[in-house]
């Protein structure tokens, strides 16, 4: 059997897009799915080809609804029946991962259920990119592949040749990946304090840091309805920043997130493509993470370290 031939890419419905660019960089067609709709909601999922023996590689996201993830479940179950010989779920962006701890009583740990369900249903790995915290990983009895978005942004900043420049964090819990970016382009820190009145609400936030006539770069791990990030860069404008771009991983962008971001001081927002972004602004703008996901996926079959993949 050829090294093509001992491998298969199948994609989800709403993650093609991607799994279609990872197996252009792979040099290999896209696996033959059907995914069957019932009327009243219910969806059932069939190979196409034979997959006995082979290494199967399932790209899927597993942002909202979740019907991306129940055919993720589906995928997974199918392909254990049908006797392939690993099950590599690929997942650019790991849904419910906000959910990683009781930080009130009496609620759910959703990161870990998650985990759970794709380990029941028969997953033998996860490739997944930038976890909203990096313990979500000793969630899992399986291998976790755990890939970071600065491998497609950070060329990006330094392609800007930006002077002044200041790495920013939207809130103290992101230190410390915005400091791993300071640290790489060498250049200063600065924090945003924050504190919520509810849920996706900011209720005040205060700039811990010079910023006056400074270029400076939000980073984070997601966006979803843009508040604490806009609010950011209106303050550090209003405190005399010269110029403020802000850096995230995963584009969930809930709305009002793209007025928000209209409207900011923001000048650009960076996101990979783990999420499709359907919207019109005109200051988003998308990095794929293709060729990334493609090489993982090739050092994995060729039993080659992913960790030299990393820049930070």
């Amino acid at each position: 059997m050829s090294e093509q031939s001992s491998f298969l890419v199948f994609s989800g419905t709403a993650t093609k897009y991607l799994a279609e660019k990872i197996c252009q960089s792979l040099g290999c067609p896209l696996g033959q799915l059907q995914i069957t709709k019932f009327s009243d909601g219910e969806f059932a999922v069939s190979y196409e080809e034979s997959i006995r023996g082979r290494d199967v590689f399932l790209v899927q996201s597993t942002f909202p609804n979740s019907d991306n993830l129940m055919e993720l479940l589906l995928m997974i179950d199918a392909a254990k029946r049908a006797s392939a010989k690993t099950i590599n779920a690929v997942i650019p962006y790991f849904g419910w991962a906000r959910q990683d701890r009781k930080d009130k009583p009496r609620v759910s740990i959703g990161a870990k259920l998650i985990a759970d369900l794709l380990s029941v249903a028969g997953v033998n790995r996860v490739i997944t990119m930038d976890l909203h915290a990096d313990q979500i990983q000793g969630f899992f009895n399986v291998p976790v592949d755990h890939l970071y978005a600065s491998g497609v942004i950070l060329p990006y900043l330094q392609s800007l040749h930006l002077e002044d420049l200041v790495i920013a964090s939207p809130d103290v819990g992101g230190s410390k990946r915005a400091n791993t970016y300071a640290k790489y382009l060498g250049c200063p820190l600065v924090l945003c304090n924050k504190t919520r009145a509810r849920a996706n609400v900011v209720a005040s936030m205060q700039i811990i840091g010079d910023v006056k006539d400074k270029n400076v770069v939000i980073i984070d791990d997601m966006v979803d309805t843009a508040g604490t990030i806009t609010k950011a860069a209106d303050l550090m404008k209003e405190a005399g920043a010269k110029s403020v771009r802000a850096c995230a991983s995963h584009c969930v962008m809930s709305d009002p997130a793209s007025e928000r971001v209209q409207e900011s001081a923001l000048e650009e927002i960076v996101f990979t493509d783990s999420i499709p972004y359907a919207h019109r602004c005109a200051k988003v703008k998308q990095i794929s993470v293709a060729d990334m996901f493609a090489e993982s996926i090739r050092r994995l079959l060729h039993n080659e370290s992913i960790s030299s993949l990393y820049l930070v």
